[in-house]
């Protein structure tokens, strides 16, 4: 079998092209039950801009006060860190909404972007009630190399730890 040299040149370079890629996105999805009435639950978490009051690596959260697509927050983590999020969804009647990452910073979050969904559902007594955080986001560095505090591995640890230490947070308020 005889090759032409571009077909040989192609052949050659697929491999190294199928590698440059870029990042892929990651998933991160945490879910706790919670002893208490929906109503209490949603009491808690329908503040979009009052995320410090329950989540324990927040120190300080402010915001527009909008529940609409569009409305905005800013927290402060516990590190010093800002984020900048803005309301994709929002829904009173259905106990959810939904957010992304509106400005970046490396630093607080070593994500790029984000998206997060928040869902409240009945658990399985009347006085129980389930909280679901679900997300897709990137690494902080989309680059084919990024640094290994900027990599897939820290972006899915840092979410997950952000997810578990809130849920915990705010089971632990309203459990008392």
């Amino acid at each position: 079998m005889k090759f032409t040299p571009a077909a040989l040149i192609a052949f050659l370079l697929f491999p190294v092209a199928s590698l440059a890629h870029g990042p892929t996105p990651q998933k991160a999805k945490e879910s706790v039950v919670i002893n208490a009435p929906v109503d209490a639950v949603w009491a808690a978490i329908k503040q979009f801009d009052g995320i410090s009051s329950w989540h324990p690596d927040v120190k300080e959260s402010t915001g527009d006060g909008k529940h609409e697509s569009g409305g905005t927050r800013t927290i402060t983590l516990q590190n010093g860190g800002q984020l900048v999020e803005e309301l994709d969804f929002y829904s009173d009647k259905d106990h959810e909404y939904s957010y992304r990452l509106k400005t970046e910073n490396v630093q607080a979050l070593p994500t790029s972007s984000y998206s997060i969904a928040m869902q409240l559902t009945a658990g399985e007594t009347a006085d129980s009630s389930v909280v679901t955080l679900k997300s897709r986001f990137y690494r902080g560095d989309t680059s084919n190399t990024p640094p290994e505090n900027l990599s897939d591995e820290a972006a899915v640890k840092a979410m997950d730890a952000f997810f578990k230490n809130g849920l915990s947070g705010l089971k632990q308020k309203l459990e008392k």
